[in-house]
């Protein structure tokens, strides 16, 4: 239960291509992606990680291929995960084979820095041969020499260039079952590149804001940027980079989807800051709150709000929601409306109940 969004967003049409047993771009689902901080050659390491990355939302999830043993661990790696895998194989053409050849769904390559034609050939042949798709990705700290020469610094004229340039090298070779994007750790170069870039081509794009910093400032900086970008229809897949687990990145691109209407899963917790007036520690409780309700994957909205002054109103449109009374008395809203008072000491309890009863009332 909740209000409709006072903006319906409006996304921009893309192509559709393939990762996997995920499509990205048109009207298919935003996806989620995130990237292993193992080594890829230790098998076990990074199957445990990609599963806890699944876990936490995950759609999508990318490994650095930097050597043989590394592509070639992905066949392994592959058998015993339930998410694409996207090698990024950096920019010798031998890996980037390797990974189509070992299972890879995608390759994560900047075609312009693979070497001769030759090479660039071979890859798509790999890639094509093994139904697997294609990201290019143009970063303002890796853009081709003479781009750099001509416009003396990153700039979006810039990474867009770089970006049309790789994508005429794929089209020239008839490869279309691709992706883009253009990634900068400035939030205003990534805004005004993918932007621009928006406005002459129909390609999904993946947005990011690259090397974004640790959780709290990178989370705040991808906000900022992939929001802007969200809300002007832009954006196919998205990856949030921080210096962290990388289950924080999914949970974060999760909660930036959700904030925006754009895709919903698990409990939408709606709640105070807190203060004299909170009948009981809602801060307390949230914390608790979401780390319990971490196992519910469907949709439910949550109120937690400490006094009468606004929870009766945010109660009115969640699916559940708890607003603090006097003398411990606090009170319980299903789906708007009041159910029944709840003691202090039991509200974590009551709405565990409450959220895993609406859930399996949902999914049947």
């Amino acid at each position: 239960m909740s209000l409709r969004p006072f903006r319906d967003i409006k996304r921009r049409k893309t192509k559709v291509i393939n990762v996997g047993k995920v499509k990205i771009g048109g009207d298919n689902p935003i996806s989620v992606q995130s990237m292993t901080n193992t080594l890829t050659t230790d098998v076990k390491a990074t199957i445990k990680q990609i599963n806890e990355i699944a876990e936490e939302g995950a759609d999508i999830v990318r490994v650095s291929c930097p050597d043989e043993d590394s592509s070639k661990a992905l066949k392994e790696i592959i058998k015993h995960v339930s998410i694409p895998v996207v090698a990024d194989i950096h920019f010798h053409y031998k890996r980037a084979i390797e990974a189509a050849e070992n299972g890879a769904s995608c390759l994560r390559i900047n075609p312009g820095n693979i070497g001769d034609e030759t090479k660039i050939h071979e890859v798509l042949k790999a890639a094509k041969n093994n139904n697997c798709s294609i990201r290019i990705g143009v970063n303002a700290g890796s853009l081709e020499k003479d781009i750099l020469e001509e416009f003396k610094e990153p700039c979006p004229e810039a990474l867009v260039k770089s970006a049309l340039r790789n994508i005429k090298i794929l089209e020239d070779k008839d490869f279309l079952n691709f992706k883009i994007s253009v990634k900068s750790s400035d939030v205003f170069l990534s805004i005004a590149a993918y932007r621009q870039l928006s406005k002459v081509i129909d390609y999904p794009l993946h947005l990011g804001i690259t090397e974004a910093g640790s959780f709290v400032s990178g989370s705040i900086k991808s906000s900022i940027g992939l929001g802007s970008l969200l809300m002007d229809g832009i954006g196919d897949t998205i990856r949030i980079s921080l210096s962290d687990n990388p289950t924080q990145e999914v949970k974060i691109g999760n909660e930036i989807l959700k904030s925006l209407n754009l895709r919903n899963r698990g409990v939408k917790i709606i709640s105070c800051p807190s203060c004299a007036r909170q009948a009981f520690q809602v801060i307390d409780t949230v914390k608790i709150l979401e780390e319990k309700l971490a196992h519910i994957k469907t949709p439910i909205t949550l109120s937690i709000i400490g006094c009468v002054v606004n929870g009766p109103g945010e109660a009115a449109m969640t699916d559940i929601g708890i607003t603090g009374g006097g003398k411990g008395n606090n009170m319980l809203y299903l789906s708007g409306v009041q159910n029944e008072k709840v003691l202090t000491d039991d509200i974590i309890n009551k709405v565990i109940r409450e959220v895993e009863k609406k859930a399996s009332e949902l999914e049947n």
